[in-house]
This record gives C-alpha cells, sequence and structure tokens, in this order.
C-alpha cells in the first residue's frame, strides 16, 4: 500500500464508522419512539385512563356557559376530523360543528335544567399517544311544558395527543332513540296486563 493510498483509507474508515454509528443511533430512536400499550406500565396507562375521563367529564358538563365552544374543544382545530352520527357521516371540523349547533339549537336549547350523566366509560391505551373511549350515557331533563324526560345513548371516540394535547380524530354517537332492538327489548320488558309500573 503506497503512501497516498494508506492516507486515503485512514480518511475513510472513520467515515463509514461515523455513518455506522449514526445509522445505528436513527434506527434506535426510532424504535424506542414508537412505543405501544405493551411497554407503557398499568400507572401510565391509568394515569392517560383518568386524564381523559376528567376531560370529558368537564366539558360535558352542562352547568357551563357555552357548550358548543366546549365541545368543540374536544377536536383539532384544522385536518380531518371523521364523526358518525345517525347514519350520517362528517369529515371536517366545519362540518361536525354545524352538526353539534343544529343539536343545540333544536334539543339543547330546549332542555331545561339538564344534567350529563356517565352511566359508563371505559378507556383502553393504545399507546403513549393514542387511547380509545366507549362509554354510555343519560341526560335527564325538563321539556318546555315541564315534563320529565331522558335522552341518552353510546358514544365510541379514538383520541390522539398532538402538540401536548388530546383531540378526538374519529367517532361514532348512537342515541337510544333510533335503535330499535332496545326499543323491542324495552317493549317486551312492559309489563302485562296492567300490573306494575314506575
Amino acid at each position: 500500500m503506497t503512501h497516498s493510498e494508506s492516507a486515503s483509507f485512514s480518511q475513510v474508515v472513520p467515515r463509514l464508522v461515523l455513518v455506522v454509528a449514526s445509522t445505528s443511533l436513527l434506527i434506535g430512536s426510532l424504535a424506542c419512539g414508537a412505543r405501544s400499550a405493551s411497554d407503557m406500565s398499568a400507572s401510565e396507562k391509568k394515569a392517560i385512563a383518568d386524564s381523559l375521563k376528567r376531560l370529558v367529564v368537564s366539558t360535558y358538563d352542562l352547568s357551563k356557559p357555552d357548550p358548543v365552544k366546549r365541545l368543540m374543544s374536544l377536536y383539532p382545530d384544522s385536518g380531518r376530523v371523521i364523526s358518525a352520527s345517525g347514519g350520517v357521516i362528517t369529515t371536517t371540523r366545519p362540518q361536525l360543528e354545524q352538526g353539534i349547533k343544529a343539536f343545540w339549537t333544536y334539543v339543547g336549547q330546549n332542555m331545561r335544567n339538564p344534567k350529563w350523566e356517565w352511566t359508563s366509560m371505559t378507556v383502553d391505551v393504545l399507546a403513549p399517544n393514542a387511547a380509545v373511549m366507549t362509554s354510555t350515557y343519560r341526560v335527564p331533563h325538563l321539556t318546555p311544558t315541564g315534563m320529565n324526560h331522558v335522552i341518552g345513548g353510546a358514544w365510541t371516540a379514538v383520541f390522539q395527543k398532538r402538540s401536548g394535547r388530546w383531540v378526538i380524530i374519529q367517532e361514532h354517537l348512537s342515541d337510544v332513540q333510533s335503535n330499535l332492538n332496545l326499543q323491542m327489548g324495552q317493549m317486551n320488558m312492559t309489563p302485562q296486563g296492567g300490573q306494575g309500573g314506575h
């Protein structure tokens, strides 16, 4: 090996070592970054689940002002938001906001003394930045004529943590009134012969 070849070899080897080391560090960092639920401790999962439950319960507190603005705070400020309800799917924040405004205008504002009650709430943490919640709820209230009335249903929401904030990226809502199977079940449980009652 000539002197020039030796000099070239001594320059190339450190560069190769640097490239290999950098690649290994990159692969390692990517592997560490893609954590899943199996990599998380029970306390980590519980902390995320509890924080999401508190967030949802606080947001749906109907005693607080400006309900539409509060409900919309659960969703990303921009980008795609998938929401399915009543056999209809919306894909953007403006469409979702329009639907929430319509609900509050035609239903929410006609409820007197409404109270949002969560009858069940289950959160599965999928990763440090992803979780899914399925819940059931009921909203007892008075109608404008003073009669007792209750609406309710089930809600599944997929949460993602973006820039330190949990937001809903997909959801599906089903209300009790539109569930024919449940209605039939309730009819079948009605006492016969006029016996029994509330």
